[in-house]
């Protein structure tokens, strides 16, 4: 029992040592690296160039330097309102984004493989798909009773579109060809939408996700923004935003920033760890 506990052990060590050395060699690990060591060097010397050198850059030069946003970070991060705002706004866009794909991607395979659901449907969502999301903020706020509401309503929005036109483009580009042999060989509609149509339309449907998810973000904090984050006390971190504009704190405005795109590049991770699992012919490319 002993041993065998023990080669658990050193098999999870080789595991993780394995990992580190396959990061540590990675040509791609080092390029982002030195890319971002470089591009922070850059803008602390931009944003500093003022207090150097008594000229102001154009653009960077209004930035604050990346040495007073980690000070800044540094003081919000104890704070009890900084992480409740991560988590509103993750469960809003969660929120958005789960209703978007149970509707969006039924909705997008009826549309595919129904030429009477196309022709009713389709023209309808062709007129509305346009209407940018945030268009739909001002009414959302008449129309729904809740501020809650209508950021879900308008984060649902932001993502069913992208999510729909992505599932009917994929299911419609499969090759009829395959269809037809699986037809000759005695396959009924359901087994080829089962075995063709949805394995065929994976790809388009994560790459509907990966894009609908960043649109969702974008919608989610400015309707924060609009709205005044959702409940009486405010909330979220496009909320976060709006008050440290208001109160004129430009670092709390970059720390903001970068929360989002810290939250949307783990949301974006999440749905291509996803994609990997549900796709494994995909892992040569």
């Amino acid at each position: 029992m002993t041993t065998a506990v023990h080669s658990a052990t050193n098999a999870g060590q080789r595991t993780r040592r394995t990992r580190w050395e396959k990061i540590r060699q990675s040509t791609k690990f080092w390029r982002g690296l030195i890319a971002g060591i470089v591009t922070l060097v850059l803008w602390e010397i931009g944003s500093r160039w003022d207090e150097w050198f008594d000229y102001q850059l154009p653009f960077l030069g209004l930035i604050p330097p990346p040495s007073a946003v980690v000070v800044a970070w540094g003081e919000v991060i104890p704070q009890y309102g900084y992480w409740e705002s991560w988590y509103l706004s993750f469960r809003r866009v969660l929120e958005g984004f789960l209703a978007a794909m149970i509707i969006g991607i039924p909705f997008g395979l009826l549309l595919a493989v129904n030429r009477y659901m196309r022709e009713i449907f389709f023209p309808p969502f062709e007129v509305l798909r346009p209407i940018p999301p945030l268009a739909w903020v001002p009414g959302s706020l008449i129309f729904w009773p809740t501020n809650e509401m209508s950021i879900a309503f308008v984060t649902f929005l932001g993502a069913f579109f992208t999510i729909v036109i992505n599932v009917l483009g994929g299911a419609r580009s499969i090759d009829i060809r395959l269809l037809r042999a699986a037809q000759s060989m005695g396959a009924t509609r359901w087994d080829m939408f089962w075995r063709i149509v949805l394995p065929a339309t994976l790809p388009s449907i994560f790459t509907g996700a990966a894009v609908g998810m960043g649109i969702t973000w974008e919608v989610v904090l400015a309707a924060e923004m609009i709205s005044g984050g959702g409940t009486q006390g405010g909330g979220g971190l496009g909320f976060f935003i709006w008050n440290s504009y208001m109160g004129g704190s430009l670092e709390q405005i970059v720390v903001g920033m970068i929360s989002i795109g810290i939250a949307g590049y783990l949301c974006s991770s999440g749905i291509r760890w996803l994609g990997d699992r549900s796709m494994p012919w995909q892992r040569l490319f």
